[in-house]
């Protein structure tokens, strides 16, 4: 179990987290996003899952400089690493009783790489026949999770999409400060680690809400 570590922006070192997620072969990051008891929030009983891509994607952190004044940053995916978090997400909803998985991506602006992400996502869930699937792109999710999030059960993300709907999903609920999050090597393997509050930051603990999310974890 591990706290936040602070990234330096636009320089510095390269994120601790994505170093762990890299050595390790953490792929696979789980948000269960739930109401806890005592805590305001807009929504009730909300009770959806994101599974996100945890080490391809932009956040692959394989960028450079062309020219003076250019950089680079690029989006590499894969079939082996799309189709085995598609793999741990149907398995995941079939342990757990989910009915319904969503695919998200962006495929009419990324075709080539999101489109495999969503490609391998439909050739998994060919064998998962009890388990409904739907494809969603980033517009139709964010807007339809922050009006309805019950109609979602299961959201399979690649990686930069992932993190920027599961800290809106924690908004739902309270906040980044009472949403578990843990990344796992596998669903089989024992190799995994999880996180309390995902952010660091430079206001006084005292005027923050104190996380919940490390015990949850």
């Amino acid at each position: 179990m591990k706290g936040p570590v602070e990234t330096p922006i636009g320089g510095g070192f390269e994120s601790v987290n994505v170093r762990l997620r890299k050595i390790l072969d953490l792929y696979a990051n789980l948000r269960p996003v739930r109401n806890l008891p005592g805590v305001p929030s807009r929504f009730g009983d909300v009770d959806l899952v994101i599974v996100r891509e945890n080490t391809e994607g932009l956040y692959s952190g394989l960028e450079h400089e062309v020219v003076p004044g250019v950089v680079e940053s690029l989006k590499i995916m894969t079939e082996k690493a799309s189709t085995r978090i598609a793999v741990f997400a149907f398995e995941f909803a079939k342990k757990y009783g989910r009915e319904k998985n969503y695919g998200r991506a962006q495929g009419e602006h990324h075709e080539k790489s999101d489109g495999l992400f969503l490609q391998c996502f439909r050739h998994v869930a060919v064998n998962y026949p009890s388990i409904e699937h739907e494809r969603k792109n980033r517009g139709q999710h964010v807007h339809a999770a922050r009006h309805d999030p019950y109609q979602f059960d299961v959201m399979l993300m690649e990686n930069l999409y992932g993190d920027i709907v599961s800290d809106l999903a924690a908004g739902l609920v309270g906040g980044l400060g009472v949403v578990p999050s843990g990344t796992s090597a596998s669903m089989q393997r024992c190799l995994k680690l999880y996180t309390g509050r995902r952010r660091t930051s430079p206001v006084k603990i005292s005027q923050i809400l104190q996380p919940c999310s490390c015990p949850r974890s």
